[in-house]
């Protein structure tokens, strides 16, 4: 795309921003409050400062070359509401990144959708709010999905697309396509409360808090665990192939034990595992479980996964040479 908006010059669309220069994409970071012109020289300055920064950071841990930072900062503009008939009358997708209140986003989505062409496609870029509700504040709905980035922007790949109801499928693939173009990870989900990383990240936070509560471990034993455990396990696999690599069996009775030994539903399995134990489908080891592993090379794929776990820890260099 051509012409690409973000609509909001905070945190989140400075992030944005810099993805998009990064990969070599001119974009524009578009003010829309209603403020004294006097105050958009020191918020430009201020958003230019941050992602300078942040690229300096990232040519010093050695990902790029630091002489390459003033092509990729020349390739991010700003302008102030003065100018948003002209930006926005020629973008071709706009970000919406203001503050998280309603009332702003229904304010705002007026705003860009009296200037913005028709075929435009408008993305809130919204942590809590549900696509189908904001939908119903664009002209065009079709035109309108969610695009939740995860801070910081410039460095998490992941991106979490949730069309409405009304959404275009067209609208999706393109905007899914561009994300993979500038070198994020876009995983699709539908309209619902927590999307996929907030709904696991809350359960994970509230557990791991009540823990230090009960006095089972510290704080920092807690978060010790997650780092060098839990956060390695997971960044070398998903928690639904984690089932089918150790076994389904493991879940049902793990969770069986846990809801008994606390008294507390929260820990019971949801009733696809019991299913898929009737069925025998408990994993790699049978060949089927939530994945099917009868189409795949499966020496190959352990192969490969446990070489990524050796990155994993070996780049926190904790892969330490056997002794003499």
């Amino acid at each position: 795309m051509s012409a690409i908006v973000v609509v909001g010059a905070g945190r989140m669309g400075r992030g944005i921003a810099q993805v998009f220069a990064y990969a070599g994409q001119d974009i524009t970071i578009l003010d829309i409050k209603d403020r004294p012109l006097d105050d958009l020289p020191g918020l430009f300055d201020a958003g230019r400062t941050e992602i300078s920064e942040s690229l300096s950071f990232m040519a010093q841990a050695g990902v790029f070359d630091a002489t390459l930072i003033p092509n990729i900062l020349a390739r991010v503009r700003f302008a102030g509401r003065e100018d948003a008939a002209k930006v926005l009358g020629q973008a071709e997708l706009v970000f919406e990144g203001v503050p998280e209140r309603q009332d702003a986003k229904e304010e705002a989505f007026a705003f860009i959708c009296t200037h913005l062409p028709d075929d435009a496609i408008i993305a809130s870029t919204t942590s809590t709010m549900l696509s189908d509700m904001l939908a119903k504040f664009v002209t065009h709905p079709e035109r309108f999905l969610n695009a939740h980035w995860l801070n910081p922007a410039y460095l998490v790949p992941l991106v979490e697309v949730s069309p409405a109801a009304e959404t275009s499928e067209k609208v999706v693939e393109k905007v899914m396509d561009l994300l993979n173009e500038v070198g994020k990870v876009p995983v699709r989900c539908k309209a619902s409360p927590g999307y996929i990383i907030p709904r696991l990240q809350t359960v994970l936070i509230n557990e791991a808090v009540r823990i230090v509560e009960e006095n089972v471990a510290s704080v920092e034993d807690v978060d010790k665990a997650v780092r060098y455990g839990l956060g390695l396990r997971f960044a070398t696999m998903g928690p639904i192939e984690f089932i089918d690599w150790g076994g389904l069996d493991i879940l049902y009775y793990a969770s069986r034990y846990m809801t008994e030994a606390t008294g507390s539903d929260r820990f019971q399995a949801p009733d696809s595992v019991a299913e898929k134990m009737q069925a025998g489908d408990i994993g790699m080891s049978s060949g089927k479980g939530y994945y099917d592993f009868s189409k795949i090379d499966v020496e190959a794929y352990k192969r490969d996964m446990l070489a990524r776990f050796v990155d994993q820890v070996r780049n926190l260099g904790l892969l330490k040479p056997p002794a003499a």
